[in-house]
């Protein structure tokens, strides 16, 4: 940059055509403009992309002038020294997960100024805004002076650890004399705490982790002795460093502030979210604050559209399940019920469905408690008890909005269900849950809810349980031969195996040392007949309309679980700890 004629102020540049910056930068000709401005008229594409392709100016070049277009001023860190006090300020994790370096920071208006190589990193300091808590202003260089500057300034030997943060918050005088406070902490000094930086790096540097990591949740615990901080990856609890038991109120108040729930109100439960953009994937954080004996215990709910395949062809189902279900989403009417414990993943499957279905001669609705993933062309409402906006509410207005395809987040009572089959009777498809065990069992809930056998029989179509499965880790994945033991786990002999490779993860860096990456779901689908219907109207038992599904090919939970061991996608104690022998 310095060897190139001098920037004119930013504020001569502010908001004129990207040609006429670029020509008073020095950097291009008139005639060179006009060049470019043919070749868009015959192929069309933005001004600065055709100068880039024709070599006028290098993509720097571009990025300075577009900076300069609304009014981001230019910054050379390769003449600047960074204070120490400055670069601490952003840990190094999240410098090189947005790609920012601070160079300022003016203590009275509380504002960080950092550079960063394009004017579109917008959401990087938006980020920095929740996360940290600064005013941010943003200033433009060059790719090779951001990335020089982040070698600089964090170094990936020196990337901070929880547990190095932890120690820095154990010597952080301002924040140790609340230990053996108690509750007694007034607002101010909880906004005090809220704001300490040792408070927001560490919270940030645990958000990051838990994301790169495809955490799905992040607990915060406070006990009587201590404060416990826990992922789950793929289903499992793992425990981290515990940090001081004293800085428990300081972590929950940051997250408050973060989520814009109120710090004052420690004794109700309180819901928020928060929105991030991580490596230039969205990313939701559902905020979930509980009272508890001992303080107040927070879980944050990650939900990483990245990190879900809203795909029908991902999710497990075995070839001939997958013709079925796609057979049973293109009915024009009917409920299809998706089936299945808390967290096994129903709300993916029943979006993967709808994304397959969303096309713009197609109206969707959904009503969803709360909603998890906002999708274009479908539209979604929420749920919000406290106002009287119930499922069967939000129902009733469905039907005067000319839907073709509803889907209900969860049927929880007899009016819910009662609207449901009212939807399908008037020629609408219906996807929704339960929570129940396996397939055949829904029947028995309906019922129970209040609901007339004939109504189920004249609009259900098909209940499809699934369950969860870690996948083996391809990176460790190793042969072995199971122990008879663990085959009588499975009701399974030598001879059922024989001829077939099983497998398991023997523990890598990839997979944590856990043996398993990822998850996969295992499918039992039990379409309604004739004589299934007729079953139901005579009231007949779970274990009698199991048996007449199996006798007409559905598959159960154990035995996708089993079709999985043996194409080595999971292991047996993962199939043992999901499903149970019919």
């Amino acid at each position: 940059m310095s060897t190139k004629p001098a920037m004119p102020p930013v504020e001569q540049l502010k908001g004129r055509q990207l040609g006429r910056i670029l020509i008073k930068m020095g950097r291009i000709r008139r005639a060179e403009v006009s060049e470019a401005l043919d070749v868009q008229k015959k192929q069309g594409g933005p001004i600065g992309s055709i100068l880039v392709m024709l070599g006028h100016i290098t993509e720097d070049d571009l990025n300075l002038a577009l900076a300069a277009q609304v009014g981001m001023e230019p910054v050379d860190l390769g003449r600047r020294d960074v204070p120490p006090e400055v670069v601490n300020l952003v840990p190094a994790q999240m410098a090189n997960t947005y790609k920012v370096v601070p160079f300022d920071y003016d203590e009275d208006r509380h504002c960080i100024s950092v550079a960063v190589a394009s004017p579109d990193n917008f959401q990087a300091t938006d980020d920095l805004q929740t996360l940290m808590g600064f005013n941010v202003r943003a200033a433009i260089c060059t790719g090779d002076d951001l990335q020089k500057a982040l070698d600089r300034y964090y170094p990936e030997d020196q990337e901070e650890s929880i547990a190095g943060l932890i120690e820095e918050i154990r010597d952080d005088e301002t924040l140790a004399k609340f230990e053996a406070r108690g509750d007694s902490i007034d607002l101010d000094e909880l906004k005090e705490m809220a704001e300490a930086n040792p408070v927001k790096k560490l919270l940030n540097l645990v958000l990051l982790q838990a994301i790169r990591d495809k955490a799905s949740d992040v607990h915060f615990e406070p006990f009587e002795d201590e404060f416990k901080m826990r992922y789950r990856i793929d289903g499992v609890l793992y425990e981290m460093v515990p940090p001081p038991r004293y800085i428990a109120m300081a972590i929950t108040s940051r997250i408050k502030v973060m989520a814009n729930l109120d710090i004052a109100e420690r004794r109700l439960p309180q819901d928020g979210r928060i929105e991030l953009v991580v490596g230039g994937n969205p990313v939701d954080l559902r905020v979930a604050v509980l009272p508890t004996m001992f303080g107040e215990s927070v879980v944050m709910r990650i939900l990483d559209r990245a990190n879900v395949a809203l795909d029908l062809d991902k999710l497990g189902l075995r070839d001939d399940d997958l013709v079925g279900f796609r057979q049973l989403i293109r009915k024009p009417n009917g409920i299809i019920i998706n089936t299945g414990p808390t967290g096994c993943g129903k709300t993916t499957t029943l979006y993967a469905a709808l994304r397959e279905l969303n096309t713009p001669e197609v109206k969707i609705l959904t009503t969803e408690d709360p909603v998890e993933y906002d999708i274009d062309g479908m539209v979604q409402c929420q749920i919000r008890s406290e106002i009287g906006l119930t499922f069967a509410r939000c129902l009733r207005s469905f039907l005067r909005q000319d839907p073709d395809i509803i889907l209900v987040g969860e049927v929880r009572d007899l009016e819910t269900a009662q609207i449901s089959v009212q939807a399908s009777l008037t020629g609408h498809l219906v996807l929704t849950t339960l929570h129940t065990n396996d397939a055949p069992s829904s029947i028995a809930r309906l019922l129970d809810l209040g609901m007339e056998p004939f109504l189920v029989t004249a609009t259900l179509e098909a209940v499809v349980a699934q369950r969860l499965v870690r996948r083996v880790c391809e990176h460790c994945k190793t042969e072995f031969q199971p122990s008879e033991q663990l085959l009588m786990e499975l009701d399974l002999t030598p001879d059922d195996v024989a001829g077939k490779t099983l497998y398991y993860g023997k523990g890598c860096d990839y997979c944590n040392n856990t043996g398993y990456r990822g998850r996969v779901g295992i499918y039992e689908t039990m379409t309604l007949d004739d004589d299934i219907r007729e079953a139901i109207i005579n009231q007949s038992s779970t274990a009698v309309l199991r048996d007449m599904a199996v006798k007409r090919g559905m598959r159960t939970l154990r035995e996708s679980g089993l079709l999985a061991i043996f194409d080595g996608v999971t292991t047996i104690e993962e199939v043992v700890k999901e499903t149970v022998l019919e």
